[in-house]
């Protein structure tokens, strides 16, 4: 689905991330991202289907009326959302684990669309149904080195359509290892009106992707949404659209050309991340990346991952800095994710960029590659930091609090000549957090963390929690 990766090009990728559609879409917060390469992503759907039942689907539309609903007026829920999932035969054995781990199956709709038939497993019911995607041959492609699947994977969203689905609101595409976050997807959706016209998701975090492809497209890596009137709107003309641009690479460019036509710009939201290293960052609904905790494949990652995710999604990963004053230490916690010691004071200005540890689509080692700010990643044996990785997290019994613990993982052979205290003596780390269901209806704003007294040798206690009015993030 992602430009130049619609043919399902293979996981090759390190990474230290993850996509999730997380708190308010434009705090931006990132932390520890060692190595970054691009991936692909899937999709859901609603149609209530025996998955032992692949059918193929007619480019006949049903004639629908799913708006017109006597519960037209109360908030977007998860019943109103259909995705629509782009896979291949050849890969879906793999990947069908990814969308297991997200996928709900007695409260989501959605299809994953496929290429050609595939055997069905009998642990396979609580997948979306699978469908095979109508034959494209009719139609035209002139790109050098791209793939005819493009053709398939950017009509998923009208063949979606034409299944004739009640009460739809939104269709949600995304490649087949997108990870999607669906309550925090659910509170990004809730701000738009369904009725409009709206062609939301976000572009690379790589200018020579956008400069390739478009500054107006959304990524399908990263996923976007379409409204139900323009849903309609572009099923009425796609096919014809689709002949005139030949010469697209994939799926999602030849979706913006479309919308280029009908008028309808691309509204950005931060939270559909095309790559992995922004999942430290605050704000997430949706995360497309490889491995995400480094000594685990990726897989497990993503199931380590779903518990904090189950508890508080709306403050996953979400990046909070502060420090230890009496060691002189700078600490960030992505909560549910990542814990990172540094010795010495950063700023926060400065902790809120991502460290240059990874490079972009092209493989071009170059500080300017990306469309933000990044911070040198620095060698100097003093200013590696500390890296905890999350091991367990649980709810207290008596209070509505979260507790999460992190253990080692990076442990920098420490000859460091500065006079303070060294974190290798840190053996665990503890975080505490209260979640807050109301999140994502407030003004953006980071959390706080602080750091608590400890009575345990070796563990470090932290409470990260909304910042109190006169708080703020310095030494």
């Amino acid at each position: 689905m992602k430009a130049k990766d619609s043919n399902y090009c293979s996981l090759k990728r390190i990474i230290a991330c993850l996509f999730i559609f997380m708190n308010l879409s434009y705090l931006f917060a990132f932390i520890y991202q060692p190595y970054y390469c691009p991936k692909q992503s899937f999709s859901f759907s609603v149609h209530q289907q025996d998955n032992s039942a692949i059918s193929s689907l007619g480019p006949t539309p049903k004639k629908t009326n799913s708006n017109t609903t006597p519960n037209s007026l109360e908030k977007t829920n998860l019943s109103h959302i259909v995705f629509g999932i782009a896979a291949s035969a050849k890969l879906w054995n793999k990947r069908k684990q990814y969308i297991s781990l997200w996928w709900r199956p007695n409260e989501m709709r959605g299809n994953v669309w496929l290429d050609e038939h595939v055997k069905v497993e009998p642990n396979d019911n609580d997948l979306p149904p699978l469908r095979i995607s109508s034959d494209t041959s009719k139609f035209k492609y002139k790109r050098k080195g791209g793939h005819r699947s493009a053709i398939r994977i950017t009509r998923i969203v009208s063949e979606t359509l034409r299944l004739g689905m009640k009460d739809v609101r939104w269709f949600v595409m995304g490649d087949d290892d997108t990870f999607f976050v669906p309550d925090n997807l659910v509170k990004v959706l809730q701000k738009y009106d369904h009725n409009s016209y709206y062609y939301i998701g976000s572009t690379s975090e790589s200018h020579l992707q956008n400069i390739d492809f478009s500054y107006n497209m959304a990524y399908g890596g990263g996923g976007f949404a379409i409204s139900y009137p323009l849903a309609v709107a572009l099923e009425k003309m796609q096919d014809k659209c689709i002949q005139r641009y030949p010469g697209l690479y994939g799926s999602d460019d030849r979706i913006q050309a479309c919308m280029a036509e009908l008028g309808v710009p691309l509204t950005k939201e931060k939270g559909f991340h095309q790559v992995s290293f922004f999942f430290s960052k605050l704000i997430c609904m949706k995360l497309r990346t490889s491995f995400l905790f480094v000594p685990l494949n990726f897989l497990k990652a993503l199931k380590r991952l779903r518990r904090p995710m189950k508890m508080d999604s709306a403050g996953l990963m979400q990046q909070s800095i502060c420090y230890d004053k009496n060691r002189n230490w700078t600490v960030s916690v992505s909560w549910g994710y990542v814990v990172q010691i540094f010795q010495g004071t950063f700023l926060a200005r400065d902790m809120e960029l991502p460290r240059r540890t990874f490079v972009d689509w092209h493989h071009k080692v170059d500080d300017i590659a990306f469309s933000f700010n990044t911070r040198p990643n620095s060698m100097h044996k003093c200013e590696i930091p500390f890296v905890y990785y999350i091991s367990t997290a649980t709810k207290s019994s008596n209070k509505n609090e979260i507790a999460t613990e992190y253990l080692p993982y990076q442990t920098p052979l420490s000859n460091c000549e500065w006079q303070m205290s060294t974190p290798p003596q840190i053996k665990r780390v503890e975080v505490y957090k209260t979640p807050n269901p109301y999140l994502w209806d407030k003004p953006p704003r980071r959390n706080c963390c602080r750091i608590l007294p400890g009575n345990k040798r070796g563990t470090m206690v932290i409470d990260v929690g909304e910042c109190k009015e006169d708080e703020i993030i310095a030494l």
